[in-house]
């Protein structure tokens, strides 16, 4: 192996080692497999290129463009040109993904869930550090300077990071830089001649004088300057206090740190709960509302849906605002009342996160506690929990319409993504019995009613909390299949389903309103505990819906009677759920009363059809061509080097049709008498251009030959004279009689085109071209044969000219620029001759 091939796969070993710095803040770890890969690839096509080889800037652009592809081929390859190729539609693609990780980052505590976001930030961070580190250490042959990128990629680990084993990290990063310091100084040094490995001659000789102290010398000082870098930060006075000390303290009752959430999942006591033979009584609350149905106490919400349970995000976390902000996604044309209620928590009561109705828009409450906006929720910090607290909750009634609902406009973008992703393993069946039951649906909102009246009034499911809550990716097929289970079952169903339909869902855990105490109070105990489903409507927010037969109240934005009105009767919601949401915006054809009344035009009600009228897609026989162009270029780009060998041939050997009449002409040009000085210096130009017809012929036959020869496994010696060039193509490509012979007539016409004073013009050249290579066609095995057709080696020297044309074009350019700041600046010795 070369030096330069060694030197990059340290440059590459090195990137790897600091990059396993990067594995504590994410998990799963499977993202380095494919950094891993990808880096590989990029080092072997820097290798390639240099051993083309090819300028360094082309280099690295080579290798730049090389892993944009397979980035693209990794992460958006719906949005590439042919699944490969990137386009707009890919960098503005990357663009979210980039974006999505940042908030991902910003919300998750470590280690975070490798979301896709996450994942191209941590793969495509580590290629473009391999990128620098191969360009400086081994491109242009200088790895000091490729430890900066090293260092960065460890500094950020090390910034994130908070455990005790990262010396380990720091340990490997280092080895790594040393490694390729190493490499670089036992390359630079047998450039010199050959490194001897005996030692001193004479007894007792210095040491020092082997031509092995060098590779000796550099071992001790990395040892060294790995064992300072070790034990000299133990030294320094430790940074507590402020940013570090935030980042480094413990929030709730998990490991996360003072920005995030890392509690339990609420749902290990929730069945527990509802099972106990005493109902404990858990809070008692007072409130002003006039009604109490709607008032469920909610604890936290579950958003993350992995395929096998339904868990809280990590999130981030900031203290508690005086007052709370808006609500996600309410307007101000939905109706609401704020009301107050009092909290008093039972003594033995602890937990994490603190009850409230939601939305909350303003809480009063002693302790260390922290909000949690995503969520809008209050979550203890350093061990506080819910145990005795006494507080005062604002809180905000929502009572949206079924008209508001069902004409709810896109939810945005991101928070659809987030909120609509199910996991891969998410059993077909639920799918497919979500569309099934909305089949026929107008809108999200008619759709979510159809879910909650099929669960809790037209499926045949049995309410009961002896069911196993369950895991994995088959718990909610058994549930659909067996139709027996408890909340739990119920709400993750529903927002399963939900979420297969892109409508944004999410579990809420806490519990529900309770009930009435002779003093006016109300008291909540452990069988109140529950679960239910959150469905986001733009316009109105995150949504109650109650799936869950004979539990709860049936939200009265969901039924036919006016919201507002008496408590209905409980049928009432299987004889309308499936009218009510479609009375006004059934079709993009009718119009609301206000419109008739004006007598304004009609437009579309529904979001798909106001959608659909803004279409601006090209015609489908635009986009036929379009896709049938896009294929054709990417089947022609494999075949690039075969066209321009063919082009190349059919230039070269186009131009020996040159025959004798030419030469005649010569002659008879020359062999006029001079009658005069224009006589004569026609004739000599004649002669002149005759010459340098007959030296291009020769010299595109030669060339021809050599390419040839190359495509066929024999590679130019520039440094033989033609003659013995010549023998060596018949020799290696054990060339007959006839074909060695046309061999030798080209290199004879070279030779007369260099040495002789007057070369003489040696016709047929192109047909001598044409015999060598049906003769190294036939003496070669199939595999040579399909190599020089398709992927002609000779084809490299395209590469060869565009890095030749690009040193001329920053030759001329430098030239040029030296000229105009002559120009622009005054002459010394014009100023002194004024002077």
């Amino acid at each position: 192996m070369s030096g330069r091939a060694r030197l990059a796969l340290c440059a590459a070993a090195a990137t790897l080692m600091a990059s396993c710095a990067l594995l504590p803040l994410v998990d799963p770890a499977t993202w380095f497999l494919q950094a891993a890969f990808l880096v590989a690839v990029q080092t072997a096509v820097g290798a390639a290129a240099r051993r083309v080889p090819l300028a360094r800037p082309l280099t690295i652009a080579v290798q730049a463009l090389v892993t944009l592809m397979l980035l693209t081929l990794s992460f958006a390859r719906e949005h590439a040109v042919a699944g490969l190729l990137p386009g707009p539609d890919v960098f503005r693609y990357f663009g979210e993904l980039l974006q999505a990780g940042a908030d991902d980052v910003s919300r998750y505590s470590i280690p975070a869930p490798l979301s896709d976001g996450i994942r191209l930030m941590m793969v495509g961070g580590v290629v473009v550090i391999g990128l620098a580190v191969d360009a400086l250490a081994v491109t242009f042959r200088s790895a000091a300077p490729a430890g900066l990128p090293l260092l960065a990629l460890y500094s950020v680990a090390a910034g994130l990071a908070d455990g005790g084993a990262g010396w380990i990290w720091f340990l490997l990063a280092a080895t790594g830089f040393l490694v390729l310091l190493l490499a670089e100084g036992r390359d630079r040094l047998s450039q010199w001649g050959r490194v001897f490995g005996g030692g001193p001659r004479t007894p007792g000789g210095d040491p020092s004088g082997s031509p092995t102290a060098p590779v000796r010398t550099g071992r001790r000082i990395g040892a060294v300057a790995l064992g300072v870098a070790l034990v000299v930060p133990l030294a320094l006075p430790a940074l507590d206090g402020g940013l570090l000390d935030a980042a480094r303290t413990g929030v709730a009752a998990g490991s996360g740190g003072g920005n995030t959430i890392s509690a339990v999942n609420p749902l290990v006591s929730l069945s527990d709960s509802l099972n106990v033979d005493e109902d404990r009584e858990v809070m008692s609350y007072r409130t002003n509302s006039e009604e109490t149905q709607n008032l469920y106490l909610r604890i936290v919400s579950l958003d993350e849906f992995d395929g096998t349970a339904w868990k809280p995000a990590k999130r981030h976390v900031e203290d508690v605002p005086g007052t709370f902000p808006t609500p996600p996604g309410l307007s101000d044309d939905v109706r609401r009342t704020e009301v107050e209620t009092r909290i008093s928590a039972a003594d033995w009561y602890a937990q994490d996160w603190l009850p409230l109705p939601y939305p909350a828009s303003q809480v009063g409450i002693n302790g260390k506690w922290r909000f949690e906006p995503v969520g809008r929720t209050l979550v203890g910090d350093h061990g506080q929990t819910t145990r005795g607290q006494e507080y005062t909750v604002k809180s905000l009634i929502v009572q949206p319409t079924a008209d508001q609902l069902a004409n709810a406009p896109e939810a945005p973008e991101v928070l659809k993504r987030e909120f609509t992703r199910v996991p891969n393993s998410l059993p077909q069946v639920v799918a497919a019995t979500a569309r099934k039951i909305t089949a026929n649906s107008a809108n999200d909102y008619e759709r979510a009613v159809k879910l909650q009246d099929w669960f809790a009034l037209e499926g045949g499911f049995t309410y009961d909390t002896e069911v196993k809550v369950g895991s994995g990716s088959q718990a909610i097929a058994r549930f659909l299949r067996d139709k027996e289970g408890f909340c739990v079952h119920f709400s993750f169903a529903m927002a399963s389903m939900a979420r297969t339909l892109g409508i944004p869902a999410r579990v809420a855990v806490g519990f529900t309103p309770g009930s009435p105490k002779s003093d006016g109070t109300m008291s909540v105990g452990l069988r109140d505990a529950h679960a239910w489903p959150e469905l986001y409507f733009e316009g109105v927010g995150w949504t109650r819906f109650e799936p869950t037969p004979n539990r709860g109240s049936v939200p009265e934005y969901t039924r036919t009677e006016t919201p507002g009105a008496a408590v209905p009767d409980p049928d009432a919601p299987s004889r309308s759920s499936s009218t009510a949401p479609s009375a006004a915006p059934s079709g993009s054809e009718e119009c609301t009363a206000a419109e008739k009344k004006l007598e304004q035009p009609c437009t579309s009600e529904s979001p798909q059809a106001a959608f659909g009228a803004t279409n601006d897609d090209p015609p489908w026989w635009l986009s036929l061509l379009l896709w049938l162009a896009g294929g054709l270029a990417v089947g022609t780009l494999p075949l690039l080097p075969m066209l321009w060998r063919m082009r190349t041939r059919s230039v070269r050997l186009g131009s020996h049709s040159w025959t004798g009449s030419d030469t005649g002409a010569a002659a008879s040009a020359s062999g006029q008498e001079a009658d005069g000085d224009t006589t004569r210096d026609l004739r000599l130009e004649s002669h002149g251009r005759a010459e340098a017809r007959t030296a291009a012929i020769a010299l595109e036959a030669w060339q021809e030959v050599s390419d040839t020869a190359w495509d066929f496994g024999i590679p130019p010696d520039d440094s033989q004279t033609p003659r013995k060039a010549a023998a060596r193509i018949v020799r290696v490509g054990q060339l007959e009689p006839e074909a060695a012979a046309s061999v030798h007539r080209v290199a004879d016409a070279v030779e007369q085109v260099l040495y002789a004073p007057s070369p003489r013009p040696a016709p047929g050249l192109g047909a001598d071209v044409r015999r060598m290579t049906q003769g190294l066609r036939a003496n070669a095995g199939r595999g040579t044969r399909l190599r020089a057709l398709l992927a002609p080696r000779s084809s490299v020297r395209v590469v060869w000219a565009a890095a030749e044309r690009w040193h001329a074009l920053k030759y001329r350019t430098a030239t040029r620029w030296a000229a105009l700041v002559r120009r622009a600046r005054p002459s010394e010795q014009s100023g002194g001759a004024g002077g």
